[in-house]
């Protein structure tokens, strides 16, 4: 199927494909759930987590497959409902538009009209429905009665399958050590994991270095004891 995709800006461009995606136990369920669209109850999935959780990748893993279109919840005041809704659908973080009425009208129009086409809907958000704040009595009430799956905070094995993409994001393929190193120390966190690779990335620019273990202990305000630096392991 064509993959039917609005353009987005991203500061760096991410590898969104399924072989970039790691898979563990803070995400297998939604995996799951996501290779078996077809299975959905009510043909509606809603994928929770938080910002950097990896919603946004797997929900383009899911559009390659399925033929979806990528929408921001933001946008939807500036599209066609009736042709949008002929074909599978993502819309992404339908929290931004608690309390904008005419964006959840439009949001309760597509989603009813996807579903009466025959057509699945994904939806991704930062918190369960219930906590969105939304204002329409009807959207809510179909919110919260989609099936939904949480992406976890990341566990040792998959922030530090994070970090290494965020850094290949960026062309950089510090050491296995390095990696290690930055997940022993950093907040657990994917907010954190791409502002960190970030600063390190900057930092390695402007002093024209490689990623080295020390350049990243530098960026984290630590220092190194000399036979650590000597003897990385």
């Amino acid at each position: 199927m064509n993959h039917r995709q609005l353009s987005f800006d991203l500061p760096v461009r991410p590898a969104l494909g399924r072989e970039d995606f790691f898979v563990s136990p803070a995400n297998a369920m939604a995996v799951v759930l996501l290779e078996n669209w077809r299975d959905w109850s009510g043909r509606k999935l809603a994928l929770i987590g938080p910002k950097g959780s990896g919603k946004t990748h797997l929900a383009h893993v899911w559009a390659v497959t399925s033929g979806a279109l990528i929408l921001k919840a933001t946008d939807l005041g500036d599209v066609e409902i009736p042709a949008v809704a002929m074909g599978p659908v993502v819309v992404e973080d339908v929290q931004d538009i608690a309390g904008l009425r005419p964006l959840e009208e439009a949001l309760f129009h597509l989603h009813n009209l996807v579903l009466a086409e025959g057509f699945p809907l994904l939806i991704t958000a930062d918190r369960p429905a219930h906590l969105w704040g939304l204002s329409l009595p009807d959207l809510m009430s179909r919110m919260q009665g989609t099936q939904s799956v949480n992406l976890e905070q990341p566990d040792d094995q998959l922030l530090s399958a994070v970090v290494a993409k965020l850094f290949a994001d960026r062309q950089l393929m510090p050491s296995p050590d390095v990696i290690s190193y930055l997940v022993a120390r950093m907040d657990r966190s994917f907010d954190a994991a791409r502002d960190l690779v970030a600063a390190i990335d900057r930092e390695a620019l402007a002093r024209k270095r490689p990623v080295t273990r020390k350049l990243a202990a530098e960026v984290l305000g630590q220092s190194e004891l000399p036979d650590l630096l000597d003897n990385p392991g």
